[in-house]
This record gives C-alpha cells, sequence and structure tokens, in this order.
C-alpha cells in the first residue's frame, strides 16, 4: 500500500504521521516513512536549494527541481520499498506539485500533469489531504519554526494552493481522503485509521 499526505503549511501532517509510525511500530507492521523534498542523498542537495529563501528560483527551475528528487524518491526509496510489501508513508507527492507549482505565473496545470504522465509515477492507493483556513495554518508554521521559502510566500499563494487541493480532492474522490485539521490529532488519527481499515 502507498499513501501519501498533503496539506497547506501547518496542517498537521507532521503530527499526524509521527501518530500512524508509532502504530505501526507497535502492531509490528512493516512500514516505511519517506518525504518530499529531500529524502534520498540526491534530494537532500535539492531540498537545499528550493527551501533556501535567498535563491530566486523561477517557476519552471523550481518544477524540474521538483520532479528531480520526486524521480531519485520514486526509484531509490519508494518502488523498492512497495515491492518488498511495505506500506510506504509519504509526506508530500506530486499532488504538491499542482496544489504549490500549478498556481505559479507563466505555469500550466496540464505540464504538470503531462510530466507525471511521461514519468510514470506510481498513483498512492489513498491520499490524506488535511484542510484548514490558511490563517490558522500558517500561524501554527510560525509557531513552530522559522520559515522556508515556501511558507514566507505572501498568504494569496497560499489560499490558491488550498484552494488547488480541494480542487484536486473533488476530481480524485476515490483516492483524496479531506480531513478536517480543526479536530483534534486524535480525531483526525481516529479518522485515517478509519479510512485505511486498520484498527
Amino acid at each position: 500500500m502507498f499513501i501519501t499526505f498533503e496539506g497547506i503549511e501547518g496542517s498537521g501532517k507532521s503530527t499526524q504521521i509521527q501518530l500512524l509510525k508509532e502504530f505501526f511500530e507497535k502492531k509490528a507492521q512493516k512500514a516505511f516513512f519517506t518525504k518530499e523534498p529531500g529524502s534520498s542523498e540526491v534530494g537532500k542537495k535539492i531540498r537545499s536549494v528550493l527551501l533556501n529563501k535567498e535563491n530566486k528560483i523561477f517557476p519552471q527551475t523550481e518544477i524540474f527541481l521538483i520532479f528531480a528528487d520526486r524521480v531519485q524518491h520514486v526509484q531509490e526509496i519508494i518502488k523498492p520499498n512497495i515491492n518488498e510489501g511495505k506500506i510506504v508513508i509519504s509526506d508530500r507527492y506530486y499532488d504538491s506539485s499542482i496544489a504549490y507549482q500549478g498556481q505559479r505565473e507563466g505555469v500550466d496545470k496540464t505540464e504538470i500533469y503531462e510530466l507525471i504522465n511521461m514519468l510514470d509515477l506510481p498513483t498512492p492507493d489513498i491520499t490524506f489531504l488535511l484542510d484548514l483556513p490558511v490563517d490558522i495554518g500558517l500561524k501554527r508554521a510560525k509557531n513552530r519554526a522559522s520559515l522556508d521559502r515556501f511558507e514566507s510566500e505572501e498568504i494569496s499563494f497560499h489560499e490558491a494552493v488550498r484552494q488547488n487541493y480541494l480542487d484536486l480532492q473533488e476530481q480524485n474522490l476515490e483516492r483524496i481522503v479531506k480531513i478536517d485539521a480543526l479536530q483534534t490529532p486524535d480525531e483526525i488519527f481516529s479518522n485515517i485509521l478509519k479510512k485505511i481499515k486498520i484498527e
């Protein structure tokens, strides 16, 4: 099984992934946890470029850097672990590219879909979209650490990202499960376990 988590900044993905990690460890179930960008050795270098606020990165450059990381991630980490029969859980995947890079000026979402198809990237079995208002998410993000290049964007950017996620969920109702991220962490986690049918 391949599970991904998506959401705007401060949506609580990391908390839920940690709870899921602890859950699988208690059950002694084979699970592998990963993230984008930056899980592979090559990806770590790409991540440092992408998140550095000092870097002026053009939209097309950003897309290709992210997909370079993703190809490495899929080939080196995701596919081998799926092939070993493990449940693979990724913090962000290609839906992030549609949500974030898909609303950059001069970028057409169809170009991103074409990249996804051309690279033959595996489709997640289920994607959890943790949704909450942008102002609340950004407040959480600011409280936890210094902001990276994406987190530092104007609020209009984050509003567009959230809308892109909501549009994606409407277009992929069988795969993307929207969860109200204003609930308590335990309530959110209970909903996640019900959807992946693990008790």
